[in-house]
């Protein structure tokens, strides 16, 4: 039955390739894909046997268009022309003229099924059928077809008139004509489309949702807050979302739903649903759309977070920090040179030390160009930059630390070379100084060990350039004093830093999350399932990364990477991080990302 009908086609666009599509599944994915169709030109034939689910779907048609007019995006005709260009029924055989089905029912294999054998019966022998599906097999569907040469994937990202992305998804048995027809649409529509082999995620959810999956069992494992380890990945990342926040806004059921597909296929443990997530599933908590998940919202639907039981408290009775006049920074590269800033800019008496005095003023003058480069982009006046500068003293030795209050080391990601300088800052420091290691993956304890006074070390990571990153990951060892803990998270909030708490264990919470992503990553290209091009256009058009996975290993550097995702696996033991071969072959070539001119891509020689 025709829900909607209208005279006016008289704008309607000049029968464009796949002139004629039909969207099964009003939700809010099917929805928005309407909308980007008619938009296009498209005549957009809407099925869902749901009235209301229809009704929403041109309400919503509606309010966009409306939206479109008053922002001066289209005219008021063009409105009425792309208003035209939809309508809806309550029956597949609605779809008998259409040129291309998109089916975007709920993630079960049996409702999808059962469209598409139905559809063989009502469509032309050469109209193309597409699910929506994420998580399912595309070539299982299409074997249960009549014409499973007809039958691929395109999977668009929410919110889809937003979002680049679109994955054309061809199965073994997909003929090359109707790939070259949905991937000519997707740009038509003034979309990204790249093409992908059927597999569980495909590229961007197949990467995504095990990044998901392991920051919800590091919430359930107690590791971390949520709200620190969605601050964490935010901050530390550049991440438009934290992992659980998008996991209630994705649903949890449906996350669920995906990592299970692509545990079958992998049994990777990486890929098994944390059990919290069944949990919630089972109890109906899956997120924005139920008003309570990971987070609790105003309503359903709503993107307003409210407190809850778990939201964290004001600031409590605890442990008051010591006090802290003057920071010792030990070291002489990027990160001491960034963190003697951080302090100095904050009005800390700053006592810069490495192992020679010519180093140290060399740390100091890049601290200054620093500095100026700030006060030329208007970001610091030049008093605050001549104060800044001021504060900071350096010193060739150690020694010179005698009268600090808070010592934080930055020097090589070595072992031995932490121990070694933290046995000497606990000679040379007063009673009280509080000793912290900027260390991104090495245990905090074994430096705490190297001194008398474990109770007094504290892990503070700070992220590269310090001066602009916002985020400190503070690590607690099982020694660490309460007023140390204090200490630093006063200090943090003195340089306006975001500190987030976290235990003593490798990677904390940044790179627990980031490595194994990285390292899927590569073992997708590793298999030819994706281009590097395709894996890194993938994550920034379909989750809003700034940077493509090969891209941010370049600039991180393979050999650093590879030390990290070492150490990932030696403490955790788990098979699916163990570095990808096609890593550990760069950095044995010397291929170690923009610093040596060449990694997983080239780079002009400076």
């Amino acid at each position: 039955m025709d829900r909607q009908s209208t005279s006016d086609h008289s704008s309607d666009a000049a029968s464009p390739s796949l002139a004629t599509v039909a969207v099964v599944g009003l939700g809010t994915m099917g929805s928005q894909i309407a909308e980007v169709l008619t938009r296009a030109g498209r005549k957009v034939i809407g099925i869902d046997t749901d009235d209301a689910a229809a009704r929403a779907a041109a309400e919503a048609l509606d309010a966009a268009t409306a939206r479109a007019v008053q922002r001066g995006r289209i005219t008021e005709r063009e409105r009425q022309a792309v208003l035209a260009r939809f309508r809806t029924f309550d029956d597949l055989q609605a779809a008998a003229d259409a040129d291309l089905v998109i089916e975007v029912v709920p993630e079960d294999y049996e409702l999808k099924r059962q469209i598409v054998t139905a559809l063989d019966g009502i469509v032309r022998p050469d109209t193309i059928l597409a699910t929506g599906t994420n998580a399912l097999s595309v070539t299982r569907l299409a074997a249960d077809s009549l014409r499973p040469e007809r039958v691929l994937g395109v999977h668009f990202f929410n919110p889809a008139p937003a979002m680049k992305l679109v994955e054309v998804v061809s199965s073994v048995l997909t003929a090359p004509t109707a790939t070259a027809a949905v991937t000519a649409l997707a740009r038509d529509l003034g979309k990204d489309p790249i093409a992908v082999g059927d597999r569980p995620g495909f590229v961007a959810d197949g990467l995504l949702f095990g990044y998901l999956n392991q920051a919800a069992a590091m919430y359930e494992s107690k590791y971390a807050t949520r709200e620190d380890i969605d601050a964490a990945m935010r901050l530390g990342c550049g991440l438009p979302m934290g992992p659980l926040a998008l996991l209630d806004l994705i649903g949890v059921d449906t996350a669920r739903t995906v990592l299970e597909a692509m545990y079958a296929e992998s049994r990777d443990r990486l890929h098994a649903p944390a059990p919290v997530l069944g949990q919630l599933a089972e109890a109906g908590l899956t997120g924005r759309k139920a008003g309570r998940g990971f987070y609790t919202y105003e309503a359903p639907g709503s993107a307003t977070v409210v407190p809850d039981p778990l939201s964290p408290a004001g600031p409590s009775a605890g442990a008051a920090g010591r006090p802290v006049r003057r920071v010792g920074v030990a070291g002489s590269g990027t990160m001491a040179g960034g963190i003697a800033e951080v302090f100095a800019k904050a009005g800390y008496e700053v006592v810069l030390a490495a192992r020679s005095e010519g180093k140290a003023e060399q740390a100091k003058a890049r601290i200054a160009k620093s500095l100026d480069r700030s006060v030329d982009k208007g970001r610091l006046t030049a008093a605050a930059r001549d104060a800044a500068l001021a504060a900071v003293t350096t010193a060739g030795s150690l020694d010179a630390f005698a009268d600090v209050d808070l010592a934080v080391e930055a020097v090589a990601e070595d072992l031995a070379v932490k121990q070694e300088l933290f046995g000497a800052l606990d000679r040379i420091c007063k009673p009280g100084a509080v000793l912290a290691t900027t260390t991104s993956s090495l245990p905090v304890i074994a430096c705490a060990r190297a001194t008398s006074r474990p109770q007094d070390v504290i892990g503070m990571h700070f992220f590269n350039p310090a001066p602009a990153m916002k985020l400190v990951e503070v690590v607690r060892t099982v020694l660490t004093a309460d007023d140390v803990h204090a200490t630093v998270r006063e200090v943090c909030a003195a340089v306006r830093k975001h500190p987030v708490d976290c235990g003593d264990r490798a990677g904390f919470i940044v790179n627990a999350l980031l490595f194994p992503y990285l390292n899927n990553a590569i073992k997708m290209v590793q298999e030819h399932y994706a281009t590097l091009d395709d894996i890194d256009a993938a994550m920034k058009l379909g989750g809003g990364y700034p940077m493509g996975p090969f891209e941010l290993l370049d600039v991180v550097g393979l050999d650093v990477s590879l030390a990290i995702e070492k150490v990932l696996h030696a403490e955790f033991r788990d098979p699916g991080l163990a570095p990808a071969p096609l890593l550990e072959h760069l950095v044995a070539a010397g291929c170690l990302g923009r610093k040596t001119g060449r990694g997983f891509r080239e780079y002009a020689r400076r």
